[in-house]
């Protein structure tokens, strides 16, 4: 009797002396990126209607592939950077073989209607470049594929839409660092932008 009563007390001062300390809540953690130094080089190929600056650490492929189809033209690429999993999609239309409004409303739709309900915010910025270039850029946030997506038009003959993926599940915080360095990009990309004849 006397062994079970000593136990007792034994047990509820330890319960007790463990309860006395401080809770220490530990932030949550995320890798550290090193971002590479900012520098930029010419798109410019052959029989491309358009031109632009992109990053030395992004790699252009031509988009081969759009859902298991061939592209609807030739002018569609990819810019790929590996070191961050993403990718810049660009989609180019002649607006003179397309409806220009429709064109814009598509751009609208895939900002709006397809992250709509990820998004906790889309903020549409229009934009005019040095370059007479015109078009809006959209700034999704919350935990949406896409953080960056942005069209630019002369809306007579040239269309290129642009967005930024990450090949990885949605996360705004772990995201954001990136998102904000590839930003920079974007806008350099939009900036440079000049059509050809």
């Amino acid at each position: 009797m006397k062994t079970k009563s000593l136990l007792w007390i034994a047990v509820a001062t330890v319960l007790m002396a463990a309860c006395n300390s401080d809770y220490v809540v530990k932030p949550r953690g995320y890798f550290k990126i090193d971002f590479p130094q900012k520098a930029y080089q010419t798109f410019d190929q052959p029989g491309y209607p358009y031109t632009f600056e992109y990053p030395v650490y992004g790699k252009v492929i031509k988009d081969t592939l759009f859902f298991d189809r061939q592209p609807e033209n030739p002018y569609w690429i990819n810019i790929d950077f590996p070191q961050f999993n993403s990718r810049i999609h660009i989609s180019y239309k002649d607006v003179q073989k397309n409806n220009f409004d429709s064109l814009v409303n598509d751009a609208f739709t895939m900002s709006y209607k397809q992250h709509t309900y990820k998004a906790s915010a889309i903020e549409p910025e229009p934009f005019t470049t040095p370059n007479g270039v015109e078009g809006v850029y959209f700034t999704l946030k919350g935990n949406t594929a896409t953080g960056n997506q942005f069209f630019a038009t002369d809306t007579s003959k040239h269309f290129l839409r642009g967005a930024l993926y990450f090949a990885a599940t949605p996360n705004e915080d772990s995201l954001a660092p990136v998102n904000a360095f590839l930003k920079k990009d974007l806008q350099h990309l939009i900036n440079t932008i000049q059509w050809k004849k």
